[in-house]
């Protein structure tokens, strides 16, 4: 088994591995290749526009992360046209299917991108291009696999010219259309095959040759070489759809309806998450992973672990059917947590209305498990991941619980990604995200920014003021937006871009948006007035930052419009992502 990934960066210790491994395919199976070829490989993802086309690479990833192929597609989207650079597979799994499939996502990729179609170098079967038999037999076997596709030299051309006499083996250009059966206009191939040998091989190719070459287009459309191979060109169709490592991948609290507290009134309700799944369910946009179980220790890396060893007690030790609500407070003394468990609750609670049952701790700490699958999942190079959760987190601090919250979901991946780079963390819920402030206040690596109602009417009333930056070496990575009571949308997107331009500046390797659905039209526990809209266009700003993005979910109790909201922020965030640099 194996699956195709595309490579985002250099930095993380899994795709550092994933090209070093591409580098010994590349070794082996491009013996004659330059060493500044190899170079490119890592340089081409640390600056993707150093060679005036944006560089994708897929590896194929087997059992234990063994690499065992790879393909680099350069794009470029003002041209609209994409060039395979290379495909290769270890000589071990040639012939297993793995070449078809990095070909394949290839080809998906260009038609995703808009693409003409996709140009790539194949060397000649012609005796007079290649006198060499042997040579000539494993050219013709490249040539048959890619006939397959629909994909043929283009024909009555100069590119297989050599450019220095008496060379031989010179390539062909290949042309796949996509299966778009579109036709390839003389000047539009004209003005591609000129950036190609410009961009590719300017140091090789002089100005002449290249016009020389360029000029030899005189067919309009241009034309394609017969099959050779497939006589009946059958096209493998390609299907119209998001390719699989392009979604959003999402996992659900498979334990969330376990907590439902039945009481007029307590709007963190189970079908807050069905609404959500409902809608999302219909859109192409998503793909569910099932969540994966961690240890409790990534919790108390972040959470004191009193409190966490309270909250386990407690729910264990309380009846299915009873619940606990808070009613003493340590206001004048903090130091003693009281001997009963009931009464201590008050001391590891900032409110009234969070109450304490049986199944708060397992709803919870699965919670936690989602949050982590989805920033594991980042970390392995996918780059938009959505963990579905309820309860909630983001008002849990160190050592208290509130807000309909217990552990802090958002702030235990936040802290889980930190390991590899700077995070960022964007609160987008109505209420101030005091948890994630408190939890990292002192810290450097990890930037909290919140947008929300002001303390001064909203919950938690007593954080999330703007003169709140932090302390020690946290001082200026914490930053609070408090808007109005009333607000239109243009003062929430000015917001919404000062704390976008704020997380550019910072440049984090990973970004974590709480997201807070509670900031729409007559939501139960806002004052705002967000449509569906408006949360498109708050997913498209933040997607356009093109960060890897771990989303969790915070609030939104209006479940009339709480699917519709999530479904257009969550498509915002993706056409934002993909498509702001892009095409």
């Amino acid at each position: 088994m194996f699956r195709i990934r595309r490579v985002y960066d250099y930095t993380s210790q899994t795709d550092k591995d994933a090209i070093e491994q591409a580098k010994l395919i590349f070794r082996t199976q491009f013996p004659g290749a330059s060493s500044k070829e190899l170079r490119k490989l890592a340089e081409q993802l640390r600056n993707p526009l150093k060679y005036r086309f944006r560089s994708i690479i897929f590896v194929a990833e087997g059992a234990k992360r063994h690499i065992n192929g790879f393909a680099v597609l350069l794009h470029e989207a003002e041209l609209k046209f994409c060039y395979l650079d290379y495909i290769s597979t270890t000589m071990q799994k040639m012939g297993r299917g793995i070449g078809s499939a990095l070909y394949e996502r290839v080809r998906d990729e260009a038609l995703f991108l808009g693409s003409t179609g996709l140009f790539f170098e194949c060397l000649p079967d012609d005796p007079k291009l290649c006198p060499d038999t042997e040579i000539r037999k494993q050219n013709a076997a490249r040539l048959r696999f890619y006939e397959r596709y629909g994909a043929r030299p283009i024909a009555n051309t100069a590119y297989e010219t050599p450019v220095d006499t008496g060379d031989y083996n010179s390539p062909y250009l290949v042309f796949d259309d996509l299966g778009q059966g579109m036709a390839l206009e003389r000047t539009k191939a004209q003005l591609i095959v000129r950036a190609i040998l410009e961009r590719k091989y300017g140091d090789i190719c002089s100005p002449e040759y290249v016009q020389m070459v360029v000029d030899s287009f005189q067919d309009d459309p241009v034309q394609l070489r017969a099959p050779q191979y497939i006589k009946t060109a059958p096209q493998i169709p390609l299907p119209r759809a998001i390719p699989t490592d392009r979604k959003i991948i999402f996992t659900v609290n498979d334990k969330h309806w376990i907590h439902h507290i039945e009481e007029v009134g307590y709007v963190e309700s189970p079908v807050r998450i069905d609404s959500i799944i409902d809608t999302i369910s219909k859109s192409p946009y998503f793909q569910q992973i099932n969540p994966r179980t961690f240890s409790e220790r990534h919790i108390t890396a972040v959470h004191d672990r009193r409190f966490f060893d309270y909250l386990k007690r407690i729910c264990a030790s309380l009846e299915e059917d009873h619940a606990v609500y808070p009613y003493t407070f340590p206001v004048r003394n903090r130091t003693r947590p009281p001997h009963e468990l009931l009464i201590r609750a008050g001391y590891y609670c900032i409110d009234t209305f969070t109450p304490l049952n049986h199944n708060v701790f397992p709803a919870a700490k699965r919670a936690v498990d989602c949050a982590l699958t989805m920033a594991e999942k980042i970390r392995e190079g996918y780059s938009l991941a959505y963990a579905l959760v309820r309860p909630p987190g983001h008002h849990a601090e160190i050592n208290v619980f509130g807000g309909f919250c217990y552990f802090n979901s958002t702030a235990i991946a936040a802290n889980y990604l930190s390991a590899l780079g700077k995070v960022a963390i964007l609160d987008i819920d109505y209420h101030h995200g005091n948890g994630q402030q408190e939890i990292f206040y002192d810290r450097a690596d990890v930037l909290t920014i919140s947008i929300h109602g002001h303390p001064s009417f909203a919950y938690p009333y007593f954080s999330g003021f703007a003169e709140e930056h932090g302390v020690g070496a946290g001082t200026g990575f914490n930053i609070n937006y408090p808007l109005s009571e009333k607000i239109d949308s243009n003062i929430y997107m000015k917001a919404l871009t000062n704390a976008c331009n704020k997380i550019a500046r910072f440049r984090p390797k990973y970004l974590v948006v709480a997201l807070g659905l509670d900031t729409s039209r007559e939501d139960p526990t806002g004052t705002w007035n967000l449509a569906a809209a408006d949360f498109e266009s708050i997913g498209r700003i933040i997607g356009a930052l093109r960060y890897p993005t771990l989303i969790v979910q915070e609030g939104g109790y209006d479940t009339r419009v709480l699917g519709t909201n999530a479904l257009s922020f969550l498509e915002g965030l993706w056409s934002g992502s993909y498509f702001s640099r892009e095409i």
